[in-house]
């Protein structure tokens, strides 16, 4: 079958099904075309996007900026490795850091080998500059993270599903509730050997939960004391999604490491970044980390144009106001309603709690009744429904997909 030909929903599930690995449950949609806002089915169907690819397509579907930023670079030069220079990294590399003040850089492509980099740097800082023995380093992490699905990253989750039958798991991991000073207090003073806190500033797979107020800036404060890094996994909640450039700066915190993905190409290309300081990151030499596509001039070209377009089309302020203005109005229906008992969240990254238990189907069944009202909307952990569109959906646009949401979440009010 030429790539080209068209084809429709039942056929490309069926071949799906039967050639991809089944490790993912996605609604019955297929998407063939994106643009802002809006994804079109094979059939031509019309739908708001209510996801974003889990917060990767902040700048919207096919952003003309980006794709032609793609485009020129892919007409010029593709990839090099990093076993020479090209003339396009050196140029995204101190874009990237003055934009979000940092002193360098380590370029990668997705999000989860992000996470890793940050682990591995900030084990050999707490070996090199900290003086923690070699293989002592632990890392306190949150339950109910996701920051990842690799081998090392599962080791710290305390996701059955991601974890079971994956070991043995990796050691240097301490896990702490979420939003909780007086534990990440308890750690840092009866643990020796502590590197660094890894965090999400919003857990966002878990269901967009939103620390107490003052929580991070707490927490920065308490590594600071002990000498620990505070690193900030900002892969679904930077660039803009939660109303600030980085969802650590609603409490003026600067991480020590920064972690960033998806958005980082508006939805593009693969394209991830870890920043940190010259005292942290010089401890990387030539041969310790790497990656082939790593910094490839297309990443490079992309990654600019798309935090250019963030800072252009004042996105985070529209994030801002716009998630006020979703959470306002859900409140107002959720006053009323018994299907669902509260939202939550910042910016555009939202999520609405339904009221039945995480293993029944409710949730699910919601999102395909939206899915055939015009709405594109996933569960996460059984009941918990995330609403995160792109950054660039308007006023209008918003409070029609308020009416599709409410609208549909009426049929199934008890």
């Amino acid at each position: 079958m030429p790539v080209l030909d068209k084809i429709n929903t039942e056929n490309a599930i069926a071949l799906e099904d039967k050639y991809g690995a089944h490790n993912y449950h996605p609604l019955p949609v297929v998407l063939s075309r994106g643009d802002g806002a809006y994804v079109w089915d094979a059939e031509g169907k019309r739908y708001y996007d209510f996801l974003s690819a889990y917060s990767a397509v902040n700048q919207g579907h096919c952003h003309p900026k980006i794709v032609n930023a793609l485009v020129n670079q892919a007409q010029t030069l593709t990839l090099t490795s990093r076993a020479f220079y090209n003339d396009q990294l050196g140029r995204y590399e101190e874009y990237v850091t003055k934009f979000f003040g940092f002193d360098k850089v380590l370029p990668m492509n997705t999000g989860a080998e992000a996470v890793e980099t940050a682990i591995k740097l900030c084990r050999k800082w707490a070996y090199e500059k900290k003086g923690i023995a070699e293989h002592e380093a632990k890392i306190i992490v949150c339950d109910g993270n996701f920051h990842g699905r690799t081998t090392t990253i599962i080791s710290f989750s305390n996701d059955e599903n991601a974890r079971k039958n994956f070991g043995p798991y990796t050691a240097g991991f301490i896990s702490i509730p979420y939003d909780d000073i007086a534990a990440l207090n308890h750690v840092l003073k009866t643990e020796t050997n502590i590197a660094g806190l890894l965090i999400e500033p919003i857990q966002g797979e878990a269901g967009v939960y939103v620390p107490a107020d003052g929580y991070l800036a707490q927490a920065k404060t308490l590594c600071e004391q002990n000498n620990v890094l505070f690193i900030a996994d900002e892969v679904q909640t930077g660039i803009a999604r939660t109303g600030k450039l980085l969802a650590v700066h609603h409490e003026n915190v600067q991480p020590d490491i920064l972690i960033l993905g998806k958005a980082l190409s508006g939805g593009a290309y693969p394209v991830s970044a870890v920043l940190a300081n010259d005292d942290i990151m010089n401890v990387i030499k030539p041969g310790q980390h790497g990656s082939t596509f790593g910094g490839n001039p297309i990443a490079a070209a992309v990654a600019v144009a798309a935090l250019e377009v963030v800072k252009e089309e004042k996105l985070a302020e529209n994030a801002e106001h716009l998630g006020n203005v979703f959470r306002k109005k859900m409140n107002a229906y959720i006053a009323g309603s018994n299907i669902v008992s509260l939202v939550r969240g910042k910016g555009l990254l939202n999520a609405i709690v339904i009221n039945d238990t995480e293993d029944s189907s409710t949730a699910w069944d919601i999102c395909v009744a939206m899915m055939h009202n015009g709405l594109l909307a996933k569960p996460t952990h059984g009941n918990i429904i995330r609403f995160a569109p792109p950054l660039v959906m308007t006023e209008e646009q918003l409070e029609e997909c308020v009416t599709i949401i409410t609208n549909t979440l009426q049929e199934f009010e008890k």
